[in-house]
């Protein structure tokens, strides 16, 4: 008998997908073949083909087995990387590195600047006087707003997934970080703990080898584990998600901001449902340390603590002190985001709202607005979401914020998950070993055996892959295939926007030309009109 290999593709159609099963019969001149389930099929279907990734995945995807070494995960995506993944795969046990991905990386949203040290958190200065500058003093470093610090409190106590009758492992660390006279944002302490005890040490860059990578590999899985479930899913894809339906509900296609907002809901409910199917069991977020009990919490406490302040980008930097922090890409191309955004939306809002009073007595504008309150926010007064609007001012700061939120904020929170992610010990979803209780107990072996196994290993190498890859009919931001606007004025104030943000594009290119990894995340050319991916 005849064997056939099949391939089944979407044409050129990124993250085109079924989730049911897919059946083939082969018909002949003479006979036909049994009806045959197609197999193999691993993640969504891909561009093109079955993506070359899977051809590397066989014989990994089911694999519950240790890596045996780091070189061994190098051979995974041997067709997809790009230079940034293989300068991780290359430096990530440099504490320079770890410290740039706290400005830099997937999420930027965690460090803030340190003024005094917490109570819980026992740093002395003779453990850290050898990592600062010479002659000077954490005290004096921390007076000069030097030293800064990432606290994953949230993390504390999540029920976590249970395997082989065992949870595993969440550190609720706490991570403290020099600005060096290089300017490069250095780990200088780490506790895996809020607690302080004789079982929870402080680990210091001094430590052996393997204690200090263990250490700062465990921050990477809380702050993988943040990124991904809060920074990029729940604030901005499920955020987004309370914005398109809140208009969809309540602006008429004829309303101005209906107008405005709606190419920036482009794909956010598809999105957000596919984006729920993966943290199903089998499904490719379900692989992680937190199951929908753990996430529920994390999500709870992470609303909890959502202001409108924290989704505003100039209030959130100088909330956390990072004004001045050098090397800030996230906040330098973020905040001139922002302003041209900003300038967009208070001329096209001010050209239908030439007063306050028009504000104040749109009711659908005013419903729209209720909505979001309360049921994006659960109707808490105290995250400073707005219940109603009285000036042409307050609308055009939250329109911005709506519209940053599902375009920039999410590019920069998504668009580097493969850059930083792919790399399994660098941002490792769920670990298997328990933090170490004590130094000098540790090993590389140790290290390997406490990294993710292949199958889950390359789960998320896979969708790190998934999600950093554009739609082929991406749109980018200012771009407006589907003209809803058809007043001159209005027109000619989307040009001046497209303008801007092309200037911008043109100032961070000059700029990514002289830097050793650049960064692109935030360069209108690569930021999506919507959370689409």
């Amino acid at each position: 008998m005849e064997k056939y290999t099949l391939q089944v593709t979407t044409g050129n159609m990124l993250h085109a997908a079924t989730f049911d099963n897919l059946y083939v019969t082969l018909i002949g001149a003479e006979r036909q073949s049994e009806r045959t389930e197609l197999t193999n099929s691993g993640l969504d279907f891909k561009i093109g083909q079955m993506a070359l990734v899977e051809l590397y995945l066989k014989g990994l995807i089911q694999s519950t087995e240790q890596w045996e070494s780091f070189e061994d995960m190098k051979k995974v995506f041997f067709f997809n990387k790009t230079p940034i993944s293989e300068y991780v795969s290359e430096h990530w046990k440099d504490d320079g590195l770890f410290g740039y991905q706290f400005l830099n990386g997937g999420n930027p949203n965690v460090v803030q600047r340190c003024l005094e040290l917490p109570s819980n958190f026992p740093v002395t200065e003779e453990m850290v006087k050898p990592f600062l500058a010479n002659g000077s003093s954490l005290a004096a470093e921390m007076k000069k707003g030097n030293v800064f610090i990432c606290d994953y409190k949230i993390m504390e106590g999540l029920p976590t997934k249970v395997i082989d009758g065992r949870p595993v492992p969440l550190t609720a660390a706490l991570c403290l970080l020099y600005m060096s006279p290089e300017k490069t944002l250095m780990p200088i302490a780490i506790q895996l703990g809020q607690q302080p005890s004789e079982k929870n040490p402080v680990f210091l860059p001094s430590d052996l080898e393997s204690d200090w990578l263990l250490a700062k590999i465990f921050v990477r899985n809380a702050d993988s584990l943040l990124q991904g479930f809060v920074s990029h899913l729940q604030n901005t894809h499920f955020l987004s998600e309370v914005f398109t339906i809140a208009t969809l509900r309540n602006l008429p296609m004829i309303h101005p901001l209906y107008k405005l907002l709606i190419p920036h809901h482009r794909y956010i409910l598809n999105a957000s449902v596919k984006g729920r199917l993966r943290l199903q069991p089998g499904g490719l977020f379900g692989n992680s340390a937190l199951e929908m009990e753990g996430l529920t919490e994390l999500w709870r406490r992470a609303l909890s603590e959502t202001t409108y302040s924290s989704l505003c980008l100039p209030e959130n930097i100088a909330a956390r002190g990072l004004e001045s922090i050098p090397n800030f890409y996230y906040r330098d191309d973020g905040l001139k985001l922002w302003a041209i955004i900003n300038s967009f939306v208070k001329a096209v809002v001010a050209y239908y709202y030439p007063s306050d009073s028009e504000v104040s007595l749109d009711s659908e504008l005013q419903q729209w607005l209720n909505e979001v309150f309360t049921y994006g926010f659960l109707g808490n007064s105290n995250s400073g979401i707005p219940e109603n609007f009285q000036t042409v001012e307050e609308v055009t700061k939250f329109a911005t914020m709506v519209i940053y939120t599902s375009s920039a904020q999410h590019a920069a929170v998504n668009n580097g998950q493969f850059d930083y992610g792919s790399w399994i010990p660098n941002a490792p979803a769920i670990l298997q070993k328990a933090p170490p209780t004590a130094k000098g107990q540790s090993s590389m072996e140790a290290i390997l055996e406490t990294l993710p196994n292949k199958a889950t290993g390359v789960s998320f190498m896979s969708l790190a892959w998934l999600l950093s890859k554009k739609y082929l009919d991406f749109i980018p931001l200012g771009m407006y295939p589907d003209q809803h606007f058809d007043e001159p004025a209005v027109k000619q104030m989307i040009k001046d926007f497209q303008a801007e943000l092309s200037s911008l594009s043109e100032a961070i290119a000059k700029r990514n030309a002289e830097l050793e990894l650049p960064y692109d995340y935030l360069n209108p050319t690569q930021i999506d009109n919507s959370a689409t991916n």
